[in-house]
């Protein structure tokens, strides 16, 4: 099955990207939802099987990715569990 994980950040849509496994596993990075949008409706038309976020797409970002990609694959997003809420401010401050 081919896999995708999306980033979200300071990326370049058009080349931040690696693949392993002859491509089966993917990492794109993308500045913006929209862009992940964009990249779900492709993983989803070139047979993808499944897509992670990270988790600063949040459960609204994860919402549009799966509408995007329609609603045909899972989509999921990564949390963390509440008693790393400091590490993870101090890691991503805004």
């Amino acid at each position: 099955m081919k896999f995708a994980f999306i980033i979200m950040g300071e990326f370049d849509y058009g080349n931040d990207r690696a693949a392993i496994h002859d491509g089966m596993a993917q990492m794109i990075g993308v500045s913006s939802v929209e862009e992940a949008c964009e990249a779900a409706k492709i993983l989803a038309d070139e047979g993808t099987g499944c897509i992670e976020l990270c988790g600063a797409f949040g459960e609204d970002g994860a919402r549009r990715v799966i509408k995007a990609s329609g609603g045909q694959i899972p989509v999921g997003y990564v949390i963390h569990l509440p008693e790393q809420d400091e590490l993870y401010k101090k890691a991503f401050p805004e």
